[in-house]
C-alpha cells in the first residue's frame, strides 16, 4: 500500500511539470505555432526588394616552412 502512495507522487509531480512547461512553451511561442499550423506567415514581408547576392573571395591559406624545417628535409 505504502509502494503505491510513494509511486504515485513522483507521477504527479512529474506530470504537473510537464503541464507548467507546456503552458510556459505555449505562452512563448503559441502565435508562431498558430501561424505555422494554418501554413501562414507570422509577420507579412515589408519589403519586397531585389535579392543582392555577396561572393565572398576566397584566399588559399599558404603554409609556409620555416628554414630549419627546410634543412631537415
Amino acid at each position: 500500500m505504502m509502494i503505491a502512495v510513494l509511486g504515485t507522487l513522483p507521477f504527479l509531480a512529474t506530470l504537473w511539470l510537464l503541464v507548467v512547461l507546456g503552458a510556459r512553451v505555449l505562452e512563448e511561442s503559441g502565435a508562431k505555432i498558430a501561424a505555422a499550423l494554418k501554413g501562414k506567415p507570422l509577420h507579412q514581408p515589408v519589403m519586397q526588394g531585389r535579392t543582392v547576392r555577396i561572393r565572398m573571395r576566397h584566399s588559399p591559406r599558404v603554409m609556409r616552412a620555416e628554414p630549419k624545417w627546410r634543412a631537415a628535409a
